[in-house]
């Protein structure tokens, strides 16, 4: 959803990252309409045993058990006891699949919480729900980065963020950067979680901790010395994002004219 915000308004954008290969041919780019307003059913023929629900439950069910590679037409229609061929009738490829995946599990994110009307406050608790939800989905940020429609469940989603922001002043346009801002660092911020969390030993951080001390002392990165001699931080995940999270957050630029320009400030 920060994807697609990102490439209307050009900012908030992080590295897309490609979308796993399908097993048909290239289709054409999902058409929204059809794809959120048509009848979840095909309109001919037999009344399915299936629904594009139970198809698209089996498919975030595979995805958060194997990872998106394991997402295939043939075995989402193993997972609902139907033909693969039958599948195509509700999505048609694989992209079309993963909208409906995305959308799938952004309704589980909460909606109802009264907001404070301090919009800080109010957006960095969205930025946490949104990185609890990548957790629970780890193929979620890769999704992100592909996917080109807004449904129903991320649209409702938006609306709140969007009323989150509502006390900023801003102007439209803006809000909706912030937002693609915002959910861009998140998806970013778990997708190096989740690689540091496969990749990390204790020997490996023993390793990169000596090297760093080595690089620091050859008295050719005085910056990089004085950066490693200052006092630590918490270096637990949750303590590391909060104060990316400030950082991004409290440096968001809410003045009188700010909507026409950039969203970001120094202060």
């Amino acid at each position: 959803m920060g994807q697609l915000m990102s490439r209307t308004h050009e900012r908030g954008n992080t590295e897309p990252v490609p979308a796993p290969r399908d097993d048909r041919p290239q289709a054409a780019p999902v058409d929204p309409e059809q794809l959120w307003l048509a009848p979840d059913r095909p309109r001919r023929g037999r009344r399915p045993a299936f629904s594009r629900e139970a198809i698209t439950a089996a498919a975030v069910a595979l995805a958060d058990t194997e990872g998106l590679d394991a997402v295939t037409m043939r075995r989402v229609a193993a997972q609902v006891g139907a033909g693969a061929m039958s599948l195509y009738s509700y999505a048609p490829d694989k992209e079309t699949l993963l909208e409906l995946m995305v959308d799938h599990v952004t309704g589980e994110l909460p909606l109802t919480d009264p907001l404070t009307g301090d919009w800080r406050t109010d957006l960095k608790h969205i930025a946490r729900l949104q990185r609890a939800h990548m957790h629970r989905h780890p193929w979620l940020p890769a999704a992100l980065g592909t996917r080109r429609t807004l449904g129903p469940h991320t649209l409702a989603f938006l609306e709140r963020a969007l009323a989150a922001l509502g006390p900023t002043g801003l102007d439209g346009a803006a809000k909706l950067e912030v937002f693609s801002l915002l959910t861009g660092f998140v998806a970013s911020h778990v997708s190096h979680e989740l690689t540091r969390s496969a990749a990390h030993s204790p020997d490996r951080a023993a390793a990169e901790a000596r090297y760093l001390t080595v690089v620091a002392a050859d008295g050719r990165h005085p910056e990089l010395a004085a950066a490693l001699a200052a006092p630590g931080r918490p270096p637990t995940p949750d303590a590391t994002f909060a104060r990316f999270l400030d950082r991004l957050v409290d440096g968001l630029d809410t003045e009188p004219g700010a909507g026409g320009g950039e969203v970001l400030s120094s202060r």
